[in-house]
């Protein structure tokens, strides 16, 4: 059964398209990485000491940042500004290139529900972390985890 959403389009960050973009930006652009970042590190290094083994970026759909297969579990950890935390605050601030920026994190957000729905129909159950709540309440995200596991899956 396919997500129900129209799906919101994007256009193409280009300059003919009325997009612009400096060097600095573009750089700075450049250096943000979709994998392996601090925050997944963190989660994933507090994990292992718990006694959790794990698989990284399976393929599952979404590619989990982490997956434990056993479990039936998945777990995203998303970035603030891509995935859309707070989102009808924050897109009001976003000034520059706002046709591009609104509607690309709005998708994100729209496949992000997608990936949802089809891991619950493959009977996984998904955990999406915020970066924030790694670095500020890392203890909770691992209890919250380590709880699913220890409890089982009927309880959630």
């Amino acid at each position: 059964m396919p997500y129900e959403d129209k799906k919101i389009k994007v256009p193409r960050f280009e300059e003919s398209a009325g997009f612009y973009t400096t060097k600095k930006r573009s750089k700075i652009m450049s250096k943000i990485r979709s994998k392996n970042t601090k925050p997944e590190l963190i989660f994933r290094k507090a994990l292992w000491k718990k006694g959790v083994r794990y698989r990284l970026n399976n393929k599952l759909p979404g590619k989990p940042d982490i997956s434990i297969k056993k479990y039936r579990l998945a777990i995203f950890i998303d970035g603030e500004f891509w995935h859309g935390h707070n989102w009808e605050e924050r897109k009001k601030n976003i000034k520059s290139n706002s046709r591009f920026w609104i509607p690309k994190i709005e998708r994100n957000m729209q496949r992000d529900r997608e990936v949802n729905l089809q891991l619950e129909r493959m009977d996984y159950r998904v955990f999406r972390f915020w970066s924030h709540e790694i670095k500020n309440n890392l203890n909770q995200c691992i209890s919250d985890v380590l709880t699913y596991i220890e409890t089982g899956r009927n309880d959630w």
